[in-house]
């Protein structure tokens, strides 16, 4: 094993020039970068469909024939509708296919400076699939991302001794990737009024965390350090939630909503590398030095908190020909404190939204037609699960549209409606350590068809 203390390099910047090559590479491909994605599990996924997010965010009571709100399984109950034609009374289940994508353009700056950077990313929303098997009675299946961690930090200092006098100029990278994916299934089952609904999955992800250190001198290269951790995980993951239904008039629906997870506990392994190393002059490849620390499948547990929404939402003239107004307020809370990454709290906390969004949607028929278009607006404020130094506010407005497409077919029972969401996310203040802006477009199609149609003649 080779003396960790000095090397002389052929080129004694070019470490400091492939390091600072790679921040700007990545720059250049916009890749996104979020420096608080370095804390727990990183930066939390919509958890919400593009309607949803059009809306605030607002889910917990929501359900309709047209989308799958999986953060709230009691929904899957309403994927069957019953409908009066003249004389004939006509019972069908709507099979439904939710998918979506998402453009995210991230903005970061520090407080009082001038200083700022700006990444863009297309990333995968969600994929589900709802098939109702009766009346009140639904399924759904489907993935969709929990959280992404990405980031690329480039510091430069200049080391000083006790006494201030100057030594060396220092540069750091910090460097982190990976993420969680949710699969799940679920059903949803109930009566006209009250509906119950649970779902069960895998969690799983990794997270991938790399500091590299290294010193630059007039006179001799000081062998630079690499600090990698590689974590998977993984884990079964469940999910409930109940709806109940209350007709206040013909034409006023109220709709109550809860649902959420318990504290979860999940298994992982662990890789840490503590080497010193230097580049191939002509590769860039990374070279060892010295193998300071090397261990390979740890074994560790990771806790997930346990996290609730509950909230109520406002049908108005729901079932006729004309426009209707959906109106919904949720709170939800995560239980962050009890979070432990192979036993590591890391800087979280307790977090909470409030959430209020509203939709003017056309009817059934008339969207099938391809005559109308629904229209969402909303916003939402709380504080964010990660902490560093102060709390962390969040604040953001939502937009959002549903146009409905002709299925040139003579299936005329078929129906699909493109779906727009346009959020702006506030993440931060002057009190931070840096605020983040976040411009998110999400474009998702929900394509649905009658199956398993019934007549029955009065």
């Amino acid at each position: 094993m080779q003396s960790a203390s000095t090397i002389v390099l052929k080129h004694k910047y070019s470490l400091a020039f492939a390091l600072l090559t790679s921040f700007l590479t990545s720059s250049i491909h916009a890749q996104d970068n979020s420096p608080y994605s370095r804390y727990g599990l990183g930066n939390l996924s919509p958890q919400t469909n593009v309607i949803n997010r059009g809306m605030g965010g607002v889910s917990a009571a929501y359900s309709d024939v047209f989308s799958i709100n999986y953060n709230n399984p009691a929904s899957y109950a309403g994927f069957q509708v019953f409908q009066e034609q003249r004389s004939k009374k006509v019972s069908q289940g709507r099979v439904i296919l939710d998918a979506a994508v998402n453009y995210d353009s991230r903005s970061l700056s520090e407080p009082n400076t001038t200083r700022s950077f700006t990444s863009n990313d297309l990333l995968f929303s969600h994929v589900y699939v709802g098939i109702p098997i009766r009346k009140n009675w639904g399924l759904s299946f489907g993935i969709r991302p929990l959280s992404r961690i990405s980031y690329n930090i480039l510091r430069g200092e200049r080391l000083q001794s006790p006494s201030g006098t100057p030594i060396d100029s220092a540069f750091t990278q910090y460097t982190g990737s990976g993420g969680s994916f949710l699969p799940t299934i679920g059903t949803g089952f109930g009566t006209n009024n009250f509906r119950l609904g649970a779902s069960v999955g895998y969690l799983f992800g990794k997270k991938e965390l790399t500091t590299h250190r290294g010193f630059i001198n007039d006179t001799i290269q000081y062998a630079a350090g690499d600090l990698t951790t590689n974590t998977n995980f993984g884990g079964l993951f469940f999910n409930v939630g109940t709806q109940v239904l209350i007709d206040l008039s013909k034409k006023a629906l109220l709709r109550l909503g809860a649902s959420g997870n318990w504290r979860q506990t999940l298994s992982g392994t662990q890789d840490i590398l503590r080497q010193t190393y230097t580049l191939n002059s002509t590769s860039g490849q990374e070279l060892q030095i010295d193998s300071v620390l090397h261990q390979i499948d740890i074994a560790g547990k990771v806790v997930y908190p346990a996290t609730y929404t509950a909230g109520f939402m406002l049908d108005l003239a729901p079932g006729t020909r004309t426009r209707g107004w959906n109106i919904g307020l949720d709170y939800s809370t995560g239980k962050w404190d009890d979070y432990r990454f192979f036993g590591t709290k890391d800087l979280v906390q307790n977090n909470w939204e409030v959430k209020v969004g509203a939709q003017v949607t056309p009817s059934e028929t008339a969207m099938q037609n391809g005559k109308l278009t629904s229209y969402r607006f909303g916003f939402f404020t709380g504080r964010d699960y990660i902490k560093v130094g102060n709390d962390l506010p969040v604040f953001g407005v939502t937009f959002g549209l549903g146009l409905p497409l002709r299925n040139y077919s003579r299936l005329s029972n078929q129906a699909s409606i493109l779906n727009f969401g346009l959020e702006y996310t506030r993440r931060g203040n002057d009190q931070n350590v840096i605020k983040e802006n976040l411009f998110r477009l999400s474009v998702g199609l929900n394509f649905t068809d009658f199956w398993f149609g019934k007549r029955k003649y009065d």
